[in-house]
């Protein structure tokens, strides 16, 4: 059989996951028979959850500019982060490393409804300057022979370089309930945004729609048009068409506007539910299904000359962020609880298993109200496929030692955890030490457990 012809076939094969319609179907059967229960949106509150106010930057109104461009319709925000790392014990390198990255943003919105009419028309745009490619992961926790699934510093990305994050058009329709937004975009507008990023661990940091690797958070841009519709105050159903485009992560596509690279389309369904009839206290819950077309190599080849693909490839994702307690009474002040889950295509995902669990507390203290400690675990699984692969690389080498270079490891399962406490020094400066816990780093029982202190530091400026 030519490897043509395999591939044709393969592109007929019945897909291993439900279609879009199935799944909106399932979607909107879980959603109505919550619908008669809708809480006023207007009661929804995420600070306790997480969702931070930037807007008491140290530059404050810049003596008028931010006042005079709001007045405008211009708003912006800017910030620095940093994220320090250092292994004290165990990993694959055992050599202590103090690996250190940093990053700019600049996010900004100029309203276009009073110029043209257009209900709620706007431009959003956002540019991050990252700076030091400085990876302890990579450096020292884990064996790079093995596909890693997770970051000490979430906020790597590889290289120093200053991207594009989006660029984007977007009005409403239908008195607000139908948002449509198009041009240069990023998922973190639309999708998967019930769980903040505020650990430094990856796998902690915000919702599992990433893990699919077809889509990439925050810097990067790629061409695409999304919808939100909102179904009741409490209930909106997202989708989209955006390129998959592997590029988009890659230097010269930082500032590019071409699709140059792309390997087909992807197809985002969301349900998301922001409710605060649990307890009187907010929550919000989403889930979503990822569809693409793209072709997506196989991790098991076996001898094949040419690589195997598939098409029709899924990912499932699911997140919670709710609110349990609140502290004597204030609300600003309390108990969150989150969970977040990815499901792949072990076909061609090295690990189609991730999921993470968090609880956080703000306002532990009546000294530090502002102040936030959060404790955390997430639990990989690497694809049998993968697997698979490696064992017949060795077996085709004739290599069974883990300690010969060429030798293939066979990874099954990690679980990291992190503990963080945010002191909230000024309104603007966030001060965030930690302490990381990795169980089988890169899913390798060969390697160590690893500890890793951290140090976080945000300026809003």
């Amino acid at each position: 059989m030519t490897t043509a012809t395999a591939l044709l076939m393969q592109e007929h094969k019945p897909s291993p996951w439900p279609t879009p319609a199935i799944l909106l179907s399932l979607l909107a059967c879980c959603a109505l028979p919550a619908l008669s229960h809708a809480t006023p949106a207007e009661s929804w509150d995420g600070y306790v959850l997480g969702m931070e106010n930037t807007d008491n930057g140290v530059l404050g109104d810049m003596h008028g500019l931010r006042s005079t461009l709001a007045n405008h319709g211009f708003t912006f925000s800017t910030a620095w982060l940093s994220q320090l790392a250092r292994n004290i014990e165990g990993g694959y390198n055992p050599d202590r490393h103090t690996a250190y990255i940093d990053q700019f943003w600049f996010m900004f919105t100029q309203d276009l409804s009073d110029a043209t009419g257009i209900p709620d028309a706007k431009i959003e745009g956002n540019i991050v300057n990252r700076n030091h490619d400085n990876n302890l992961t990579a450096m020292r926790l884990q064996d790079n022979r093995v596909t890693g699934g997770d970051l000490a510093q979430e906020s790597w990305g590889g290289q120093s370089i200053t991207r594009l994050g989006w660029l984007t058009f977007s009005r409403s329709f239908l008195d607000q309930r139908l948002q449509w937004r198009l041009g240069l975009m990023n998922k973190v507008q639309d999708f998967d945004q019930s769980i903040p990023c505020d650990f430094q661990l990856l796998n902690l940091c915000g919702g599992k729609a990433a893990a699919a690797r077809t889509w990439y958070n925050w810097n990067s841009h790629y061409w695409g048009s999304t919808f939100q519709y909102k179904i009741t105050p409490e209930w909106t159903v997202k989708t989209g068409l955006l390129e998959q485009n592997p590029e988009a992560t890659s230097r010269s596509h930082a500032w590019s506007v071409s699709t140059q690279g792309s390997k087909g389309v992807l197809f985002p369904l969301e349900l998301e539910w922001k409710t605060a009839s649990v307890n009187g206290l907010p929550g919000i819950y989403n889930l979503g299904w990822l569809y693409t077309n793209a072709r997506q190599n196989a991790l098991f080849q076996g001898n094949a000359t040419q690589p195997e693909q598939y098409r029709h490839t899924g990912y499932w994702y699911a997140g919670l962020n709710q609110q349990l307690t609140r502290h004597h009474g204030d609300k600003q002040r309390g108990l969150s609880f989150s969970w977040s889950l990815g499901l792949g295509d072990k076909r061609s995902n090295p690990i189609p298993l991730v999921t993470s669990a968090s609880l956080r507390y703000r306002g532990l203290l009546d000294s530090r109200p502002q102040d936030m400690m959060g404790i955390g675990t997430a639990w990989m699984h690497y694809s049998s496929n993968y697997q698979r692969q490696q064992q017949y690389l060795n077996t085709q080498s004739g290599i069974s030692d883990y300690a010969d270079a060429s030798y293939g490891p066979l990874p099954g399962y990690a679980m990291n955890s992190e503990f963080f406490y945010r002191a909230q020094l000024r309104p603007w400066l966030q001060l965030q030490p930690g302490i990381q816990y990795w169980r089988k780093p890169a899913g390798l029982k060969e390697t160590p457990d690893a500890w890793v202190v951290t140090l976080k530091t945000v300026v809003i400026f």
